[in-house]
């Protein structure tokens, strides 16, 4: 069974599908990385929360960043973020943004603790 929440003809900001949940890219606001970084991954956390699932349990990351010369300050804050012992599988490379003020993206996939790949609780 695949379950969508927040879904639009466009996307869904949750899919989950036997006990892993994807995210759709997030985004944050501020002036500069290091805010727009900070404030999409509360964004990402509150997703995965929503999702029954956490950081700690996510499976892979990738960000996008408008200007590699922003990765060692987006670095500072995931590096803050990130729990100890739980770094997810990682790409981080540059893309044109959505936005012209957009800085950083994140895209998270997580499993959902509790359930099995392919039980009825995913």
């Amino acid at each position: 069974m695949i379950e969508r929440h927040h879904t639009t003809a466009r996307m869904s900001r949750i899919v989950k599908h036997h006990g892993t949940v994807y995210l759709c890219g997030q985004v944050g606001a501020g002036p500069d990385v290091a805010a727009q970084t900070k404030d999409c991954l509360a964004r990402v956390e509150a997703l995965l929360e929503e999702a029954g699932s956490s950081k700690s349990h996510m499976l892979q990351a990738i960000i996008w960043l408008a200007h590699m010369s922003d990765f060692d300050a987006m670095n500072e804050v995931w590096d803050a973020w990130v729990p100890e012992g739980h770094a997810p599988a990682r790409a981080c490379g540059e893309a044109r943004l959505a936005g012209s003020d957009l800085l950083v993206e994140v895209i998270v996939t997580a499993a959902i603790p509790g359930t099995e790949a392919g039980g009825a609780g995913a």
